[in-house]
């Protein structure tokens, strides 16, 4: 580690609270541009995770800073919730026009957490009910709410007590099914079994059902076709609303603007974040006007939310999503690496899985063939990776998935170099 960096890193052990990281990458970021990150040595990465999921127009894509410079000279902060502000007015209703079905009223936060907190709440004061169904394998935040609808112990642990009246539905993982059982002669069992989790989990007050459409922090998890309508039509016979999280998989990551638009089902509320404005702290939940009417004086607001700076660049963020068809992009870059990956899959032992949705792309790593989880392996992986000049992801609620998540300006190029590197490190080590 070059002395500049050992700077930082001292001031990072003196003065920030980083006892809940693993490891830091041994990276010193002095700059950005398009899918490269260049460390303070002068060395140039391929950025194949985009600060995990964020920045899906391309680091400083100069449409998004200039809309985001011109903003910071009339005005930076008025707080959007005691004062008209005009960007956040266009940019509510720019989100109308590009999320699905009848979604029309935002909520602006600056996170994503903030935006799920915000959507239980109105979901349960929509439907005047208090209880909520999620996944096992899920993230939807670090907050004592949105670790409660949370599906993961290594997230969970040592925080609770949580928020009671949660149930938990299991996870469309079809590599490791919970009921042993193959798709598609398995009938959807996990979509089914929603069913019974309303009967015997609950008290039959159900509010919502909360998913990521596609599952990122769980190990990118795409799931069946059919599984989210089934799922969704049990919950709202019961009478609860369904809440699409696509704070991760939302934005052109998945190959359409939002994920849950694979899969034939409008959400009654939508959460935003991360790709929101390429970079710059925004999130948002959308919901029906009937839904959004919901909330009277007093119940929700949000200091820095609808941050016109920040509602200035997520604009001109969709202008580039829609000029430079970014949501294609991912599709054919996606389509690219998963065929290389896959063919690899058939010659390697270590790759037991590989899964995904446009840019948003698992390699799950196995030991053997009882399909034992190689944690080890894959932080081998990914610093291998990085020492190598590519940086990945690493999830999964094993820790043993490979997370591939560039931004959505990738060339077919670089996605090209992506698989060189990463099949050939995989070669490496499995011998």
């Amino acid at each position: 580690m070059e002395t500049k960096t050992m700077e930082t890193k001292k001031l990072y052990d003196e003065y920030l609270i980083t006892s809940m990281v693993a490891g830091f990458e041994p990276i010193e970021v002095e700059r950005a541009s398009g899918c490269s990150m260049f460390g303070s040595d002068g060395r140039e990465y391929l950025d194949c995770f985009s600060g995990i999921s964020v920045v899906n127009a391309g680091h400083g894509h100069p449409r998004v800073l200039a809309a985001a410079k011109a903003q910071m000279d009339k005005l930076v902060h008025c707080c959007t919730y005691v004062y008209y502000s005009p960007r956040a007015g266009e940019f509510a209703k720019r989100l109308a026009e590009v999320t699905p079905g009848r979604l029309q009223k935002s909520f602006f936060g600056s996170g994503g957490a903030e935006a799920n907190e915000g959507a239980m709440r109105l979901a349960k004061q929509f439907t005047k009910r208090k209880e909520l169904v999620c996944l096992t394998m899920s993230f939807h935040g670090r907050s004592a709410g949105t670790l409660s609808i949370t599906g993961n112990r290594g997230r969970k642990k040592g925080s609770g007590p949580y928020l009671s009246g949660v149930a938990f539905a299991p996870a469309p993982y079809c590599y490791r099914c919970p009921f042993k059982l193959t798709y598609p002669g398995c009938g959807c069992a996990c979509a089914e079994f929603m069913d019974h989790v309303l009967k015997y989990q609950t008290a039959g007050d159900v509010a919502a059902f909360i998913s990521e459409p596609v599952m990122g922090e769980g190990g990118i998890l795409a799931p069946p076709p059919e599984y989210l309508k089934i799922a969704t039509d049990i919950v709202r016979r019961d009478g609860g609303l369904y809440i699409a999280d696509e704070v991760q998989c939302g934005y052109g990551r998945t190959g359409k603007m939002f994920a849950v638009e694979h899969y034939g089902v409008e959400p009654d509320i939508l959460c935003a974040a991360k790709g929101i404005a390429d970079g710059f702290p925004l999130s948002a939940f959308i919901a029906r006007p009937e839904v959004a009417g919901a909330f009277t004086p007093g119940d929700h607001l949000s200091t820095f939310g609808g941050n016109p700076v920040s509602c200035a660049a997520a604009i001109a963020n969709l202008d580039v999503m829609r000029d430079e068809d970014l949501p294609g992009n991912a599709t054919r870059r996606g389509d690219q690496i998963m065929a290389r990956l896959r063919e690899f899959q058939q010659k390697c032992r270590l790759v037991g899985d590989v899964r995904g949705k446009g840019l948003m792309i698992g390699v799950e790593l196995v030991t053997d063939a009882a399909r034992t989880a190689a944690p080890a392996e894959a932080k081998q992986i990914r610093e291998l990776c990085r020492e190598n000049g590519v940086l990945v992801g690493l999830g999964g609620v094993m820790a043993n998935v490979i997370r591939i998540q560039p931004p959505l300006t990738i060339t077919e190029a670089q996605a090209h170099h992506l698989c060189d590197v990463l099949t050939d490190v995989l070669k490496r080590l499995a011998g």
